[in-house]
C-alpha cells in the first residue's frame, strides 16, 4: 500500500464543487453515491447523462440548445457529440463582465499588470473588430508566436469570437520548427512580441518572424507587441502593424460572437515533432471548453474567489487548459521568463503576493527545487495555497514527499496526466480524495481508462498500456490535411480498433489511483519484461552526484539491453564507486532487470521545449537513425552528444 500523505477534511469535501455535483447526480438519477469512485463509474456507463448534467453544471452558454448528447457512442473516432447545438468558446470564457480581477501578468522584469474582466471583455471587442476589418471570418486560421503574456489571451479571444481558429507557439521555436507547425495549417493573420525575457537575458523575436514570414506567404497581417522595447521599428517585417495601431480605439464595443456547432475547429495543437513533421490536431470548440470546465470546476474544484497559475508557455497545452479557467470567473495568473530567475524562490514570491491558490507547474520543476535545495515553506507565506498540480513527466514519490516536506503539509497535490491530443487528463486530481506517494488520485470523469497488457486484456496492479474504450468530447475531429483520417488512425486506432490507445506505460491501483511509468513507446524491454524509465530517474536522480540523466534501451545481441547516461553535478566524476551505488540502489528499490548495462556521463540532457526528456530521439541517435525536427527541443545541439560513443560499441 502506498504512502498516505494527505486526506481532505470533512468540510473540505462538503464545500467542493464535486461534492456539490455528485448531490445533483444523485436527486436528478434516483441513486446514492458517497464517494468519488461511484460517480466515476457512473460517468463510464452512462456517459451521455454524465456528459448532459455536465453541460448543466457549468451553464454552458448556448444559442441554440442540443438535439441528443452523442450520436453514436461506438463510433470511435468519428463520434458527433451535442449535434444541434450553437455556442461561441470566447462567450463562454468572458460570460464574466465585471471589476473581478481576470489576469495577473508577472515576468523576470517584474512587471506586474492586472485585468479586470471587464476591461479583459472591453480589449478583446477592441481587438474582434480589427480582425473583422483585416478579413477574419469563421474557419480561418490565426497564429501566435508569443511570449506568455495578456495580449496572447486577448488575441485567442478575439479570433475564436469571430469563429476563427487558434494556433500558437512558444517565441523560442526556431524558425524551422514555426514552419513546420503554421506551415501546415496556412494562417492568416500572425501575433507576435518583439521579444522575451529568459534567465536574465532579452531575447529578439523580430529577426526571426522577418525569417518565418518569408516561407508564410498565406499571412495579410502581423501584429507586433512591445513587450521588451518601445514601439521598436519593424520596418524589416513584412505586412507588420503595433498592435496599438491595429487595435480599434473604439470604447464600449460589444462583442458579437460568431455561433458555431459543437464540433467545429477552435484550436490546432501540435505533436512534439521530435520523430518528425508534428501532427496537427485539430480540436473542437465545444469538446474542449466542457472537458476542460469539468476539470476546474471539478477536478480541481475552481470557484470564483481562487487564484490559480500554471507555469507554462504558449506552446504548451497547458496554456490553453489556464485560459479556460477564465470561464470560472477565477483569476489566473501569467508568469513569462524563467522558474529559478533570479533564484529557485521567484515563483513562490509571486504565490505569496498574489496569494495563489491553486499553484501548477512541471514534475521536472518539483525535482529541481528538490536539488536546488529550496524550502518554499518556510522562506513565503504561502498560506492561501490549496492545491498543486503537477504535470508533464510522470512525478517521483520523493517529489511528493518533498512537496509536503518543503512546501506545504495541509494540501492537495494533484499529480495529472494527459496531453495535448485531449488538451486536457485522462487521470487527474480529486478535492475529495486522499493523496497517496507516487500515485495520481483518479481517473477522469467521463474518461473510460483502463490499463491493457499485452493481450489486450483488463488489469489491475499490474502495469499496462493507457487505452480509453469510450469517446469523449475532447478527442481531436481531425488530424489538418489527414487524407482517410491515416494519421488519425495511426495514431491512436492501430493498436487496439474503436479503443484509443494513448502511448502512456501505467499501473491503475485497486484502489482507484493511477501510476504513470512514462511513453510505452520508450519503455525498456530487456529479456521481453517491460520496464518504465520513471522507475530508474526516480532513483538515479536522488544522488548528490547527478543533476540529471537519461534512460534507454539500446538494441543488443537480438535483445536490449539498458543503457543509462548521467549528467554529473559539478566537482564530481562516475567513478566506480558512484557506479557500484547507482546500480545497487536500482537492484534494491526496483530489481535486478532495471539495473544498466552501461552507465554513462554526458554533458547535458535534450528536453523538448516543453522540457519532456527525449528518450525517443536519443534511442534514435545511438542506432544511427535520423532525427528529423531538432527544432523541436530546447537544446538541440545535446543531441550531437550521443553520437558515436565507444563505449556503446561492446
Amino acid at each position: 500500500m502506498a504512502k498516505l500523505l494527505w486526506k481532505p477534511s470533512e468540510e473540505r469535501i462538503r464545500n467542493s464543487n464535486m461534492y456539490r455535483f455528485m448531490e445533483i447526480v444523485n436527486g436528478k438519477f434516483d441513486l446514492k453515491f458517497t464517494e468519488y469512485n461511484q460517480l466515476h463509474h457512473w460517468s463510464i456507463e452512462n456517459i451521455p447523462d454524465f456528459w448532459a448534467a455536465m453541460w448543466d453544471f457549468a451553464q454552458i452558454v448556448h444559442s441554440r440548445a442540443y438535439e441528443s448528447v452523442v450520436d453514436d457512442l461506438s463510433k470511435m473516432p468519428g463520434t458527433q457529440w451535442f449535434p444541434g447545438a450553437k455556442l461561441n468558446f470566447a462567450e463562454n470564457i468572458l460570460r464574466y463582465r465585471d471589476d473581478h480581477q481576470a489576469i495577473v501578468f508577472w515576468c523576470e522584469k517584474e512587471l506586474v499588470r492586472r485585468l479586470s474582466y471587464v476591461e479583459l471583455y472591453d480589449q478583446v471587442a477592441r481587438l474582434a473588430k480589427s480582425l473583422k476589418e483585416a478579413g477574419v471570418q469563421k474557419g480561418d486560421r490565426v497564429a501566435g508566436f508569443m511570449p506568455n503574456i495578456p495580449e496572447t489571451i486577448i488575441a485567442m479571444l478575439a479570433a475564436t469570437s469571430l469563429g476563427a481558429v487558434w494556433s500558437s507557439c512558444s517565441p523560442d521555436f526556431g524558425i524551422k520548427g514555426v514552419l513546420d507547425r503554421f506551415g501546415q495549417i496556412e494562417p492568416k493573420i500572425l501575433f507576435t512580441a518583439d521579444g522575451y525575457y529568459y534567465n536574465g537575458k532579452t531575447f529578439d523575436s523580430l529577426e526571426r518572424i522577418a525569417g518565418i514570414l518569408k516561407e508564410l506567404p498565406s499571412i495579410q497581417k502581423t501584429v507586433v507587441i512591445s513587450f521588451t522595447r518601445h514601439q521598436p521599428e519593424i520596418n524589416h517585417v513584412p505586412k507588420s502593424v503595433h498592435w496599438e495601431d491595429f487595435m480599434s480605439s473604439e470604447e464600449g464595443l460589444e462583442l458579437e460572437f460568431v455561433q458555431m456547432d459543437f464540433n467545429s475547429p477552435l484550436y490546432v495543437m501540435y505533436s512534439s515533432g521530435t520523430t518528425g513533421e508534428p501532427k496537427c490536431m485539430v480540436q473542437s470548440v465545444g469538446g474542449i471548453l466542457i472537458n476542460q470546465l469539468k476539470e476546474h470546476l471539478l477536478h480541481i474544484d475552481l470557484k470564483r474567489d481562487d487564484v490559480v497559475f500554471y507555469f507554462t508557455t504558449c506552446g504548451w497545452m497547458m496554456w490553453n487548459w489556464l485560459t479556460c479557467a477564465l470561464g470560472t470567473g477565477a483569476t489566473i495568473v501569467l508568469y513569462d521568463g524563467s522558474p529559478f530567475h533570479p533564484d529557485p524562490g521567484a515563483l513562490w514570491k509571486m504565490a505569496q503576493e498574489e496569494k495563489i491558490t491553486v499553484f501548477g507547474t512541471s514534475a521536472s520543476y518539483i525535482v529541481a527545487l528538490e536539488k536546488a535545495g529550496a524550502e518554499p515553506g518556510q522562506d513565503y507565506n504561502l498560506s492561501s495555497l490549496r492545491t498543486i498540480c503537477s504535470t508533464g513527466s510522470p512525478l517521483p514519490k520523493e517529489g511528493f514527499d518533498y512537496a509536503y516536506r518543503e512546501i506545504k503539509k495541509d494540501m492537495q497535490l494533484a499529480s495529472i496526466s494527459g496531453g495535448s491530443d485531449l488538451n486536457g487528463c485522462f487521470a487527474a486530481g480529486c478535492p475529495t480524495l486522499p493523496v497517496y506517494a507516487g500515485e495520481l488520485q483518479c481517473r477522469a470523469l467521463g474518461m473510460k481508462v483502463k490499463a491493457y497488457n499485452e493481450i489486450g486484456e483488463e488489469v489491475y496492479d499490474q502495469t499496462g498500456e493507457l487505452v480509453c474504450e469510450a469517446p469523449f468530447p475532447s478527442m481531436p475531429i481531425y488530424f489538418w490535411n489527414d487524407q482517410n483520417n491515416e494519421k488519425y488512425l495511426n495514431a491512436y486506432f492501430r493498436k487496439y480498433p474503436g479503443v484509443w490507445h494513448h502511448g502512456d506505460f501505467i499501473e491503475i491501483t485497486s484502489q482507484g489511483g493511477v501510476i504513470i511509468y512514462g511513453r510505452s513507446d520508450a519503455t525498456l524491454n530487456p529479456g521481453g519484461v517491460r520496464l518504465g524509465t520513471s522507475d530508474i530517474y526516480s532513483m538515479v536522480e536522488n544522488f548528490e552526484e547527478i543533476t540529471d540523466s537519461l534512460v534507454v534501451s539500446q538494441d543488443w545481441e537480438n535483445d536490449v539491453r539498458i543503457i543509462l547516461f548521467v549528467k554529473l553535478t559539478e566537482g564530481h566524476e562516475l567513478n566506480e564507486d558512484l557506479k557500484n551505488r547507482i546500480k545497487q540502489t536500482i537492484k534494491e528499490n526496483a530489481s535486478p532487470r532495471h539495473i544498466p548495462a552501461k552507465i554513462i556521463p554526458i554533458a547535458d540532457i535534450p528536453y523538448t521545449i516543453n522540457m519532456k526528456k527525449v528518450e525517443l530521439a536519443v534511442r534514435n541517435v545511438i542506432h544511427g537513425r535520423p532525427v528529423t525536427n531538432k527544432d523541436a527541443l530546447a537544446n538541440s545541439e545535446a543531441l550531437d552528444l550521443y553520437t558515436n560513443i565507444p563505449e556503446l560499441q561492446v
